[in-house]
């Protein structure tokens, strides 16, 4: 039932995706929004600063006019998951990074805990088994406090939104420490540090593009087993955090690529967590310039899909 109530939602949001203006005037501070500008100056960042991310431009029959035809949308490959979700060791500390609402709010499930203990059972507490009441409770508790392992410290822009040209990409020093490609072309197979057994391993695409509706970015993943084989829809759930499997993860065409539905974060909280970041570093006295938008999305939107191991990017103090 919920997959048929996906499936009419996506058609009735790409009618009105193709009858919204392109967003023109900035409303970062103001709502978390992007401008299809806004959304080039942050994925130039992102690319800098994390150089396993690649623009891409996709098919061109798909290409949209409001975006450059060399970014048309962001893409790294060969991304590893080790484990599935529900080998995860769920904890008691979960955050709410936004308020519950009709569609399940945002709840990060493991905020905290690093620990993946193989073959133990899973805790599926669903966001409906929670009273209004209690997510009242836990939001009051927990929402000042949502992403607090995420660390602003100083960066090249020293905290200020400047305005990244092309020519200063290529003449910066990359800082961040990352994974090149290449490293992850062979991950299918891992040894086990502790019995030295092989460990079978699911490689993921991600791509990063733009929601005209939603005016921000918007994730999708496409798995593969270890002999390269597209994983089935319900394996890819298995990488999903069981409260936003179905529901904030669904199934949906790609606007650039063609080719069977891909699972995809929907965007309708982006804006929402975003204006809380916006927010909450205003109050500290500091200024979070746009181009950091897609270093804070990857990291807030890892929530939903733990266990897939792409987030090399640098880190920022809140």
């Amino acid at each position: 039932m919920q997959n048929v109530i996906n499936t009419v939602k996506g058609t009735a949001l790409g009618v009105a995706e193709y009858l919204t203006p392109v967003l023109k005037d900035s409303k970062f501070k103001e709502t978390g929004v992007l401008t299809p500008e806004e959304f080039v100056k942050a994925g130039d960042h992102l690319v800098h600063h994390c150089p396993t991310w690649q623009w891409s431009t996709g098919d061109e029959s798909k290409i949209k006019p409001y975006l450059p035809k060399n970014k048309q949308f962001l893409l790294t490959r060969n991304v590893p998951c080790y484990k599935r979700c529900k080998q995860l060791e769920y904890t008691e500390q979960e955050k709410i990074v936004q308020p519950e609402d009709e569609e399940g709010g945002w709840v990060d499930t493991h905020p905290t805990n690093d620990n993946l203990t193989e073959g133990s059972g899973t805790a599926e507490m669903s966001n409906d088994e929670k009273s209004d009441s209690d997510e009242a409770e836990d939001m009051k508790n927990n929402l000042g406090n949502a992403m607090s392992e995420l660390v602003l410290g100083d960066d090249d822009d020293d905290g200020e939104a400047a305005v990244m040209e092309d020519s200063d990409l290529e003449d910066e020093e990359d800082e961040a420490e990352v994974k090149p490609i290449s490293d992850r072309e062979h991950v299918a197979l891992k040894t086990s540090e502790s019995g030295g057994e092989i460990i079978q391993t699911r490689t993921y695409d991600l791509n990063i593009t733009y929601d005209k509706y939603y005016q921000t970015p918007r994730l999708w993943v496409s798995g593969h087993d270890e002999n390269r084989h597209p994983l089935s829809v319900d394996q890819m759930y298995e990488d999903v955090s069981q409260d936003h499997a179905k529901r904030t993860v669904t199934m949906e065409s790609h606007p650039h690529i063609p080719g069977p539905p891909m699972a995809s974060v929907h965007p309708c909280r982006h804006a929402e967590v975003m204006k809380f970041f916006i927010q909450t570093v205003t109050e500290g006295g500091r200024e979070l310039g746009v181009h950091m938008y897609l270093i804070i999305f990857l990291k807030f939107v890892q929530a939903v899909i733990p266990t897939i191991e792409y987030d090399y990017t640098q880190n920022f103090t809140m």
